[in-house]
C-alpha cells in the first residue's frame, strides 16, 4: 500500500493511511510540546502536525527509499515547528499593524535610500506622528524574530527548547552566521538612538526602565524606540533573508 504513488492511491487508502498514522501526531507533539513554555497549547501543535501528516500521505513515493512512517516524521516535525515559528508575541488581531509598519518603511527607505524617520513612516501609514507612537506602544510584544516570544514581561527564545543536533550542523552554524551579519548590518543602518536602545536590551540585557534612565528619556519614549528599531530590523530582514532560507522564517 505504500508504494501506491499518490496519484493512484484512493481516498479510501488514503484515510486509512491518515487515521493509521494520526497517533505519530500525538507523540511528536507531545515531545516537543514537553520542551516549550508555559502558554503554548498542545492541541495547536497537534493540529499543525496533522497538516504535515496529510501533507506526508499526499506526497509520499516508496521509490525514494524511506518508509511512509520515516517521511511522516519528518512532515509532522516540520509542520509543528512551522506553527511554532509563528509565535511572536504578538496577539493576531496586531499583526495587520505591524505588516503595515514594516512595509511603511521598506517603501520610505527603498525610496529615500537611508533611515527612515518617525515623520516620514507616519506620513506614508497616513497617520499623525503622535498616533504613530501610540501604534508603537501598543505593538510593545513585538520581538526580533518570529522564534522569539514574549512571556509576562520576559522575552526568550524558542530555540533553546526546540534545539536538536541538526542545530550544529555545518550548513547550519554558516547559516546562522549569515544571518548573524546582516543583522548586525541592519543595526548599523538604524538611527543612533534606537541602535542604542537594542544594543542596552539585547546586549547589555537592561530592562526598559534601567535604558530610560540611562538615556534620560521617558520609559514609553524607550518602549516605542524599541519597537520601532525591531520593526526597522524585521523589514530589513524581509528583503535581505527571504524566509525559506533559514530560522527567520514566520
Amino acid at each position: 500500500m505504500y508504494a501506491c504513488e499518490s496519484e493512484t492511491r484512493s481516498k479510501e487508502e488514503r484515510d486509512v493511511l491518515i487515521l493509521e498514522h494520526l497517533p505519530q501526531v500525538n507523540w511528536i507533539a507531545v515531545r516537543i510540546h514537553e520542551k516549550l513554555p508555559a502558554g503554548i497549547e498542545l492541541d495547536d501543535l497537534i493540529s499543525a502536525g496533522v497538516i504535515g501528516l496529510v501533507a506526508a500521505v499526499d506526497n509520499y513515493d516508496a521509490s525514494h527509499g524511506a518508509s511512509l512512517r520515516t517521511y511522516a516524521e519528518y512532515k509532522i516535525r516540520g509542520a509543528i515547528l512551522d506553527s511554532i515559528r509563528g509565535l511572536d508575541g504578538i496577539p493576531a488581531h496586531k499583526r495587520k499593524r505591524v505588516k503595515q509598519v514594516q512595509r511603511a518603511i521598506a517603501k520610505v527607505e527603498t525610496d529615500l535610500k537611508r533611515s527612515a524617520s518617525e515623520e516620514e513612516i507616519a506620513d506614508e501609514l497616513g497617520i499623525s506622528i503622535t498616533e504613530f507612537q501610540h501604534w508603537m506602544v501598543e505593538l510593545r510584544g513585538v520581538s526580533l524574530g518570529s522564534l522569539n516570544v514574549v512571556e509576562e514581561g520576559e522575552e526568550f527564545s524558542l530555540l533553546k527548547f526546540i534545539s536538536d543536533a541538526g542545530e550544529d550542523s555545518p550548513d547550519r552554524i554558516l547559516e546562522r552566521t549569515e544571518l548573524e551579519r546582516l543583522i548586525s548590518r541592519g543595526i548599523q543602518k538604524m538611527p543612533e538612538r534606537e541602535r542604542l536602545v537594542l544594543s542596552l536590551y539585547y546586549k547589555e540585557e537592561l530592562n526598559l526602565r534601567e535604558i530610560a534612565e540611562i538615556m534620560g528619556l521617558h520609559l514609553t519614549r524607550v518602549a516605542q524606540l524599541r519597537v520601532q528599531a525591531i520593526l526597522r530590523l524585521r523589514s530589513f530582514l524581509d528583503h535581505e533573508w527571504p524566509s525559506e532560507r533559514g530560522v527567520y522564517s514566520r
